[in-house]
């Protein structure tokens, strides 16, 4: 397969992938990202159900602690869930090339997810004192408000790693299990919940698409590149 240097390398894992392999192929990247060794990728993937514990993670926050396992990670962030149903988007960038700015790469982060879900007529919204990506969920759950993708990042040397989980139909009663970003008084929802029956290649197409317009070329790579 013929690359191209400066593309960034689009993964889709069909497999569900564990998280403790997850995190060592994207650690792994990463290093590889800052030797200049490998290009910037962006890695698609679904886990098994799990928790998993940020930077800020309260240990209240965790109700179920013996439903599912729970992992500690270095990504900035409380409690949140991954499970099938999922879109979980690794994001190995260099900020070195894009910055150094973490607040306006966090906004474009939030601005390729609220731009592909543009595309299905779903206005989706940030809050500042909210983390992740909110929409109106008045006429699906008990909430006016609810939490459609989660985003929680971590940097090693300028290089991005961890990322975004995007709710595409999940088994939400799995929530329950924690409090989400620990944020107890909204909702969590999905793309089936809202009424949007997609397929996961009919999601990564329009990730894929609107990934370009904020952050670049990209070209698909295998899992076995990482």
């Amino acid at each position: 397969m013929q690359t191209q240097q400066n593309a960034i390398d689009w993964i889709i894992t069909e497999d569900i992938i564990a998280y403790p392999l997850a995190l060592e192929k994207m650690q792994a990247r990463v290093e590889a990202i800052i030797r200049g060794e490998k290009n910037e990728a962006i890695w698609l993937l679904e886990h098994p159900p799990l928790y998993t514990a940020g930077t800020s993670a309260k240990s209240e926050d965790l109700i179920k602690p013996n439903q599912f396992d729970v992992f500690q990670t270095g990504r900035g962030g409380e409690y949140t869930y991954h499970g099938p149903g999922q879109r979980v988007i690794y994001v190995m960038l260099d900020l070195n090339k894009r910055g150094k700015d973490v607040r306006k790469f966090i906004t474009e982060l939030e601005g390729w997810i609220i731009d592909m879900l543009q595309e299905l007529t779903i206005s989706a919204t940030t809050h500042p004192d909210r983390v992740g990506l909110w929409v109106d969920s008045q006429n699906v759950n008990a909430y006016s408000e609810s939490k459609i993708a989660a985003i929680g990042v971590r940097l090693k040397k300028w290089i991005s790693f961890h990322g975004i989980s995007l709710n595409i139909d999940p088994d939400l009663s799995h929530f329950e299990g924690i409090v989400p970003c620990g944020i107890s008084n909204h909702g969590v929802t999905s793309l089936q919940q809202l009424g949007h029956i997609l397929t996961y290649p009919e999601v990564d197409m329009l990730l894929k698409q609107t990934c370009e317009k904020r952050f670049g070329l990209v070209q698909r790579a295998s899992f076995e590149s990482l």
